[in-house]
């Protein structure tokens, strides 16, 4: 059986191609390189792992609520659509809006795998090309783990949504070697973040969700980091013009990932009004404060290298996320590779108990 047999229906046509016009860029200085990035580099190569290994199989996991999430943070709920449906038409809201974020959440990886491989290829700087490289493995993997999340354990699948197709597009086929840095290290990645951490927080405590999304972001929290540090130094020698073009990228790009989270193609999929569940998504308490949280780390990192001119603060001040330029992200970015570090020494001792209570099994009955 295929993905094609999972999806709630199969995209046409069934593979993009998205064209790009851009230069191959060699260097033949192999030694010089930022510390940073170098750092960056040794730790992308310390912390590959696997997901057949790391991630506990094994784990069963309900596909009416693969991510064990409380129905309270459902987007439709205290809706009167949620209201008047039974307990079996709620298990399909649960399963479909779960399916359909973490399909989206598998869609981006593979357009991260693939902005990736192409910054290996457009980048001018060695140090930097290093660092893509490992990325574009870090990426190759999670898109085998959610693609087998998605297939095993829930059985369903959603095509990509419009607004991520279209900053995907937008990102890969501009030309200027900087962009795929913009649009996913910084933008499209640093949502993500911010979205793990929130499905990863309200998870299941020991599910197979928490562990995918905790280990997922170890490496995410890396990828942000490089764009911050290959962008930083860049964009301070940006002429006015150049600077605002990058600029009215991010506005357009920040409203295209607010709108992504709204779900139109899990409401007409279970054959629901579209308008009156996408009015109330779009006022409703939880997804006000889930959207404004979406760019925790968005806001702080887009201040941090340079681009805050008028356009882009009054784009967050209307979205109600100007705030958020204060924040620490470096505190934030630790916090996210910590819980990684936790879980696997949960793990650890919780595998070193078994095998103890299984030893004093074995002398007792010698």
């Amino acid at each position: 059986m295929t993905t094609k047999d999972k999806y709630t229906h199969v995209p046409d046509p069934y593979s993009w191609a998205v064209p790009n016009s851009t230069e191959s860029k060699f260097t033949w200085e192999y030694d010089d390189g930022r510390a940073r990035l170098l750092s960056l580099y040794q730790k992308g190569k310390d912390k590959q792992w696997d997901a057949e290994s790391r991630i506990d199989w094994s784990i069963d996991v309900d596909p009416t609520n693969p991510i064990g999430i409380p129905d309270e943070f459902h987007p439709l709920f205290g809706s009167p659509v949620w209201e008047s449906a039974n307990e079996k038409r709620r298990a399909e809201f649960r399963q479909h809006n779960q399916a359909w974020n973490l399909s989206q959440f598998m869609h981006g990886e593979q357009g991260a795998m693939i902005c990736a491989a192409k910054i290996v290829e457009v980048v001018p700087d060695m140090d930097a090309k290093f660092y893509a490289a490992t990325q574009t493995m870090d990426e190759a993997r999670h898109v085998e783990a959610f693609a087998k999340f998605l297939q095993e354990k829930v059985g369903m699948v959603y095509p990509i949504n419009t607004n991520l197709s279209a900053l995907l597009k937008d990102t890969l086929s501009d030309s200027r070697w900087d962009m795929p840095y913009l649009g996913m290290q910084v933008l499209i990645e640093g949502l993500a973040l911010a979205a793990f951490g929130t499905m990863r927080d309200i998870a299941a405590q020991g599910s197979l969700a928490k562990q995918l999304l905790a280990y997922v972001m170890q490496d995410e929290a890396r990828h942000v980091a490089f764009g911050r540090i290959s962008l930083k130094d860049y964009y301070a020698a940006l002429t006015d013009k150049e600077r605002d073009e990058r600029e009215e990228f991010v506005v357009e790009a920040c409203y295209l990932m607010r709108d992504r989270f709204r779900g139109e193609e899990v409401f007409e999929t279970l054959g629901l009004n579209v308008k009156e569940c996408a009015d109330y998504v779009d006022n409703s308490p939880l997804m006000i404060q889930f959207r404004s949280h979406l760019f925790s780390r968005i806001v702080p990192i887009v201040k941090d290298i340079g681009l805050w001119g008028p356009k882009v603060q009054k784009a967050f001040i209307e979205m109600g996320v100007h705030d958020m330029a204060n924040f620490d992200i470096d505190a934030v970015m630790k916090a996210d590779e910590d819980q990684a570090e936790d879980l696997d020494r949960a793990h650890s001792e919780m595998f070193h108990r078994i095998v103890e209570v299984d030893q004093a099994i074995a002398a007792g009955a010698s």
